[in-house]
């Protein structure tokens, strides 16, 4: 697989942004803690099953004070239809007990001290501190890992690889969008199955010898 030169990123990027100027999650969240629990409950599940679990109980609990009250086993009534969710209810209310515990009930703002939490890995990390906090930096997610392999982005042969790819290609300019724009378009034009190429914004870019035309 032939890698996209530094001009091809440079356009890819610029197509990207000039088609959707502030990208974000999909994910729906009230506060920075509701993104994190969010996040943590998206693991092996789609966006749009974690917001159907999450609509209900984050209008009522909106913070780890509020989560641990509530209790792993009401959680889990709330979150059931999502896969993984008796884990994802205890790794919860072990986090909300321990923001409450180590950080004031607020989420820290630091890779060390969320990746410290039960069921915070780096990409969930990466996402909190990219979304909530503006932080440059790439949460590598399937959709990411195919489409940087695909297109000859950033090619690598696991997530971490590619993740530390990406941060070395992204123009800088680009870095505070890049992990949305390619989630994005991951998922809704450069499909795993069938990547819709005929529609796709940056197709003369892409190195994808396979590509669709039809």
């Amino acid at each position: 697989m032939a890698r996209m030169t530094k001009d091809e990123i440079e356009e890819f990027f610029a197509r990207l942004s000039a088609a959707n100027p502030h990208p974000t999650t999909e994910l729906e969240y009230t506060n920075v803690y509701t993104l994190l629990v969010a996040v943590v409950m998206s693991a092996q599940a789609t966006d749009v099953g974690v917001n159907k679990a999450t609509a209900e109980l984050f209008a009522r609990v909106d913070t780890p004070a509020k989560m641990v009250a509530l209790g792993e086993d009401a959680l889990i009534g709330h979150i059931r239809t999502i896969g993984l969710f008796r884990n994802k209810a205890k790794n919860v209310i072990a986090l909300s007990a321990q923001l409450i515990a180590e950080h004031g009930g607020g989420v820290p703002a630091d890779r060390a001290a969320l990746e410290a939490l039960p069921g915070v890995g780096r990409k969930t990390a990466n996402v909190v501190l990219n979304t909530a906090f503006g932080e440059p930096t790439m949460a590598v997610d399937t959709h990411i890992f195919r489409l940087s392999n695909r297109t000859g982005l950033a090619p690598g042969k696991d997530v971490r690889k590619v993740e530390d790819a990406l941060m070395k290609r992204v123009p800088a300019e680009y870095m505070r969008h890049a992990h949305h724009w390619l989630i994005l378009h991951g998922r809704y034009v450069c499909k795993a199955r069938k990547p819709d190429c005929m529609s796709c914004a940056v197709e003369d870019l892409c190195h994808y010898k396979a590509k669709v035309t039809a």
